[in-house]
């Protein structure tokens, strides 16, 4: 079965983050949120607290790969993830690795920070566009993929980019299977 981890850090986006793995999950995909600084409740953007499954450590614990690693968007999720030596490994053996690469909103700024696909085609909130037009061809469509690397816009395109990680892991007859019983527009 393919698996993914989705990293939750304090700040992140709650819509990013539950759409993300409520949508994986449909596609059956096993995937296993992860709190980057441990089990305890995270308090994200808006005030949600979500419960990870487990901690980061346990979740890599004796060598787990995962198909894909999605990171949420949210600044201060995003800058909590920018600012984490685990993260940047996780990434960079990812990358190393071929595996998939998946980050929404502010998110891509933690590719850029831990130097991970240079030169790919990305999109990200405006907000953090400055950071990303130097070392990525950035792109202003809602849901970009490049290669192993998804990324998407924000809160409003977090169907679309969990659709598009259900194709990329599942196929596309899997992800549009998805669409009608979920009444998503797109």
């Amino acid at each position: 079965m393919a698996s993914a981890l989705v990293i939750l850090a304090e700040g992140a986006e709650e819509m990013e983050t539950i759409i993300a793995v409520d949508v994986m999950r449909r596609g059956e995909i096993n995937v296993t949120l992860a709190g980057l600084s441990g089990v305890d409740p995270v308090k994200c953007s808006r005030g949600v607290v979500i419960v990870p499954d487990t901690s980061l450590e346990k979740a890599l614990a004796g060598g787990t790969t995962y198909n894909v690693v999605v990171l949420p968007g949210g600044n201060g999720g995003a800058k909590a993830m920018a600012e984490s030596e685990k993260v940047k490994e996780i990434l960079q053996n990812q990358e190393k690795a071929g595996r998939t690469i998946a980050a929404v909103c502010a998110a891509p700024i933690v590719l850029a920070k831990h130097d991970i696909a240079k030169g790919s085609s990305v999109t990200s909130h405006p907000a953090v566009k400055d950071t990303l037009v130097k070392d990525y061809k950035y792109s202003e469509e809602r849901v970009v993929k490049d290669g192993n690397i998804i990324t998407s816009r924000g809160p409003g395109t977090s169907f679309e980019f969990a659709l598009k990680i259900v194709e990329t892991l599942q196929g596309k007859d899997k992800a549009d299977s998805l669409v009608p019983p979920m009444l998503v527009k797109l």
